[in-house]
């Protein structure tokens, strides 16, 4: 089966909007906390700018929900609580057939597809492909999120650069670090597209 076309910025932009709005928060709140300004974010909510990764983390994380809610909507408040307040645990068998979930571009190409078939709580599941000269942020500034990152380089080579040194992942190798920990991501390659697969852990 031939992969979908990728999502459009302004279905992106769409999605971005209702769940900011579902969230609560103003246009403006939510520029403050990414250190944009408001016409910025209302670029990206009207589809004519695609954020790089690194500001999509920063908005869904500004507006507290998961990165997976952007795909899914079943997912923009988390799983829901249990009978004793805990969370209910995954679905016993959830498939998801290829080509059912479009893949969402980018600033700068990078693709970002869900893997996870349905709600898992605590784990984010995602494939990224970064062409080359692609880097997680447009504005140069390193990333933090919550959580706890895994990744393994299914296809040419990434290079993590946190603030005091920089770690080159080849095909086959793995990596794993506290999404706290600042970092930006990047395909160094003239030639090669990079293709990675990635778990973000939630600490509960």
């Amino acid at each position: 089966m031939e992969d979908l076309e990728a999502v459009s910025g302004e279905r992106l932009g769409r999605r971005l909007r209702e769940l900011r709005a579902r969230s609560g928060k103003s246009l403006r709140a939510v520029a403050r906390e990414l250190g944009i300004s408001a016409s910025a974010v209302s670029q990206i909510e009207r589809g004519t700018m695609r954020p790089s990764v690194s500001r999509l983390i920063a908005y869904t994380s500004a507006i507290g929900v998961p990165l997976a809610a952007v795909f899914d909507p079943r997912e923009e408040r988390g799983p829901a609580p249990g009978p004793a307040g805990e969370r209910e645990p995954a679905p016993e068998l959830a498939v998801r057939r290829a080509g059912q979930v479009a893949p969402i571009r980018l600033g700068g190409g990078v693709t970002f597809r869900r893997l996870s078939p349905g709600p898992t709580p605590d784990v984010e599941f995602f494939e990224s492909t970064y062409p080359p000269h692609a880097v997680s942020t447009a504005h140069g500034r390193f990333l933090r999120h919550e959580g706890y990152e895994v990744g393994t380089v299914t296809a040419g080579e990434l290079t993590i650069e946190f603030e005091s040194e920089a770690v080159t992942l080849a095909e086959g190798d793995s990596v794993t670090f506290p999404c706290s920990r600042p970092h930006i991501i990047g395909n160094r390659s003239g030639s090669v597209t990079a293709v990675a697969i990635w778990l973000i852990v939630h600490a509960r």
